[in-house]
């Protein structure tokens, strides 16, 4: 009897309450919820904040938004590529090849960016003098700042550089008169309900071509998954009826490709998604820059690191810690700065598996107003 006891007790010592989350048809990622630390519905989307295997979370309409784990891996992949691409494309290029940054990127645009992580690092360029961030849901701003100091905080909502925004980043950009050196869009992924379907379309793209600056104008938005060894659903067949919603990586890199000279993939894993995830720069210029971007040498971008980028005052850092992540105490410069980013980590985002590669390239749909595409 006693033996049934202990093996009664054992197996509810396993019970907790858990969560749970979808990421593709057939895969969910399922993790012990440690603590609810916020719930609420905003005009726009449910709103949590969660601690779970991957330290605290933010999650909306049921999916991980960013973790204490690893959201510096997502966001240090977005910011800096494009910043400091920029930087170079304003710049000269010597006889030799080596190039010579310029004065940019000085102005940027973040469409989205509840969390203010991507502002976070956008701040860390000492070139910045305007940064004007436009988010749609003031929920999860607020709810952000309260529960999530770690990800930027009011240290990062009330810089002096920061000009935030409650409103329609699609408006904004529609309607402004200003140009921007870089133009990132950080926004939810285009499902059917969402509320960001019309910042992936062909028609949005191209006004985004036109506020940027020249030529050294660069735009670059996440892009969804991107696995490493692409699972058939990711690219549905035209015919195929129960299967519409599926990755749009490739849409995304295809539509952009039909605005901007150069429309360049790149991916990084991020743990707490339970997959790789895509990101898609896009520029103008001549035939060689899409190249060059993904080959530049470690030392290029290790020297821009070192000359350009200061932790952001005030920001705490996350109490959980990730095995081999250094701790900010919002003094650093330069590679001290970063957790992720660096000149070898920059080659690896642009290293697409084979199977990737020849799965996009069989891939032709465009993103339009009137033919959107939608992600699981």
């Amino acid at each position: 009897m006693a033996d049934h006891d202990e093996i009664i007790d054992k197996e509810r010592s396993k019970s907790a309450f858990k969560y749970v989350e979808d990421i593709a048809p057939g895969l969910r990622l399922e993790m012990d919820l440690d603590k609810i630390h916020h719930t609420s519905i905003s005009d726009f989307q449910e709103v949590q904040v969660i601690d779970s295997y991957f330290g605290k979370t933010l999650v909306t309409d049921g999916k991980t938004q960013s973790t204490a784990h690893d959201e510096f891996v997502y966001h240090e992949s977005l910011v800096h590529p494009p910043l400091f691409w920029s930087a170079l494309l304003s710049g000269t290029t010597q006889p030799d090849g080596t190039r010579i940054p310029g004065s940019a990127p000085k102005s940027v645009f973040i469409g989205g960016g509840g969390e203010l992580a991507t502002a976070r690092e956008v701040l860390k360029h000492n070139s910045i003098e305007r940064l004007v961030m436009v988010d749609i849901d003031p929920k999860v701003l607020e709810v952000c700042k309260q529960y999530m100091p770690e990800w930027g905080g009011e240290a990062v909502a009330s810089h002096p550089k920061m000009e935030l925004i409650v409103g329609d980043a699609h408006k904004y950009l529609m309607e402004t008169q200003e140009k921007f050196d870089v133009i990132i869009m950080d926004i939810s992924d285009p499902i059917e309900a969402g509320p960001g379907i019309a910042l992936y379309t062909q028609e949005f793209y191209q006004r985004t071509s036109e506020v940027l600056s020249k030529p050294n104008g660069v735009f670059v938005t996440q892009a969804g998954s991107a696995d490493f060894i692409p699972h058939p659903h990711a690219f549905p067949e035209d015919d195929d009826d129960d299967n519409k919603e599926s990755w749009c990586f490739s849409p995304i890199l295809n539509t952009l490709a039909t605005v901007f000279d150069h429309s360049i993939p790149y991916t990084v894993p991020v743990p707490s998604f339970g997959e790789c995830w895509g990101f898609v720069m896009a520029f103008n210029g001549d035939a060689k820059e899409a190249r060059a971007l993904a080959d530049l040498p470690y030392e290029v971008i290790d020297n821009l690191i070192e000359e350009r980028i200061e932790a952001v005052p005030g920001v705490p850092d996350h109490k959980y810690r990730s095995k081999g992540v250094k701790f900010l105490t919002g003094k650093e410069k330069g590679s001290e700065a970063l957790k992720h980013y660096d000149g070898v980590t920059h080659r690896g985002l642009f290293s697409l598996s084979k199977s990737l590669r020849i799965a996009m390239k069989g891939d032709k749909r465009i993103m339009t107003v009137d033919n959107p595409v939608f992600m699981y």
